[in-house]
């Protein structure tokens, strides 16, 4: 297929303006470049110090709240790992001491027959969750009592 050369070049004109020779164009080119690099290194370089600040401030936040999180995990592993470390009986009887509002000192400062009274219902207790366990492994499936087994390996 012929393209028509002339036809082209008749189509692509140049679009000039009137009222601006070349000299003007390129003054006034070369004026809204400089005012936009003018405006460009005035307000980039605040902006960039604003979000600077905003980022410290949410790196110094996290760090704050870093530090707080690992102290109250170490004092909940630490506390946790107390209460682990403890016999059913003691556990028992930390519960029925707080259920009581009584503390171990309290206790210690009692007459003998009521530190009886408390270690007699403290055994009591030990009893039922004894009694308890027992019924539950009863009753549950040879399935889950194998799981069970399996899973305290």
């Amino acid at each position: 297929m012929l393209v028509n050369n002339t036809q082209a070049a008749s189509n692509v004109q140049q679009i000039t303006r009137p009222d601006m020779d070349p000299a003007n164009a390129a003054a006034s080119a070369l004026y809204s470049g400089a005012l936009q690099a003018a405006q460009h290194s005035v307000t980039v370089p605040a902006a960039q110090k604003e979000l600077d600040k905003a980022s410290d401030r949410i790196d110094e936040a996290f760090a704050k709240t870093r530090v707080q999180l690992q102290a109250t995990t170490n004092g909940a592993r630490t506390e946790f790992t107390e209460y682990m470390s403890k016999s059913p009986a003691e556990r028992i009887r930390e519960q029925l001491l707080k259920e009581q509002g009584l503390t171990e000192e309290h206790v210690q400062a009692m007459p003998q027959e009521k530190q009886d009274a408390i270690a007699k219902q403290v055994a009591e207790r030990l009893k039922e969750q004894q009694q308890q366990q027992v019924a539950a492994k009863a009753t549950a499936s040879p399935a889950q009592t194998r799981k069970e087994t399996l899973a305290a390996i």
